[in-house]
């Protein structure tokens, strides 16, 4: 048997592993102070497409975190990287935030609501029937269905939210479009970040709070997986799954002395 080679380069969920609710998690601190110092090639990655990268960054500082704008990596800059790919300055009509609009001016592409190449669904915390309803004209007119990512819900301090997989659903009943998700668990964001930070997948690790998005994205992307238990998953909701991490561990703190 074949023995797995050092880790090189840490990929990291954020909320659920670095922060919870607008607050560091115990461990945080002296693990993103570790990797730096380290020298090492690191990311810390979101689904959620409202902020922009600065944004996160200022945010993450107020809680006393102090990462780099260029290793955050979000959904939005997934999405502006593979429709760059696809169809390089092209157009689309976007609901989303300053995440997701910033990200797509950034790669050249022309936000319209003009027979647009792409809808491009992101999360906003105000989504407008009258732009859904526009959406799915222009999806039943030809428009590609795009989606930054799956996920169903979201927290906030009162409890969940609905998240853009949810609006998803609601455009693809009535459409008959499915959406192509670009977000975790796809491990097109995963290697698309991967190769930002020129990393390789058999001497990376995923770190995730998450079985479905982050452990599900590290293993099809062939990176080691450490799941912690300070965010949505517990202990008996692993063995639900047809897959599990590579380690579980109780937080971000137990993994300080891995880097």
């Amino acid at each position: 048997m074949s023995t797995r080679r050092p880790i090189d380069s840490w990929l990291t969920d954020m909320d659920g592993v670095l922060i919870h609710e607008g607050t560091p998690i115990p461990g945080a601190d002296a693990f993103i102070t570790g990797l730096k110092a380290s020298g090492k090639p690191f990311l810390v990655l979101t689904n959620n497409s409202i902020y922009t990268p600065r944004d996160l960054h200022a945010r993450l500082t107020r809680m006393g975190l102090d990462v780099p704008v260029g290793n955050i990596w979000t959904s939005a800059l997934a999405t502006a990287k593979f429709l760059d790919d696809q169809r390089p300055g092209g157009t689309a009509y976007v609901i989303g935030e300053a995440g997701l609009t910033t990200a797509l001016h950034d790669v050249g592409y022309i936000l319209t609501d003009h027979d647009p190449d792409y809808v491009v669904l992101g999360e906003t915390r105000t989504y407008s029937f009258e732009a859904l309803t526009k959406a799915i004209r222009l999806i039943n007119g030809g428009a590609r269905f795009i989606c930054t990512n799956p996920d169903q819900t979201g927290p906030s301090p009162e409890g969940v939210l609905p998240a853009a997989g949810s609006v998803a659903a609601l455009i693809t009943r009535a459409t008959g479009k499915d959406p192509y998700f670009v977000g975790k668990p796809n491990p097109l964001m995963m290697r698309a970040g991967l190769n930002v930070i020129g990393a390789h997948s058999e001497t990376s690790a995923m770190i995730g709070d998450r079985m479905d998005t982050d452990v599900l994205a590290g293993l099809e992307s062939g990176m080691k997986t450490f799941l912690v238990l300070t965010g949505l998953t517990t202990v008996a909701d692993i063995d639900r799954y047809p897959f599990r991490p590579s380690r579980v561990v109780d937080s971000i703190a137990d993994l300080v002395d891995e880097i």
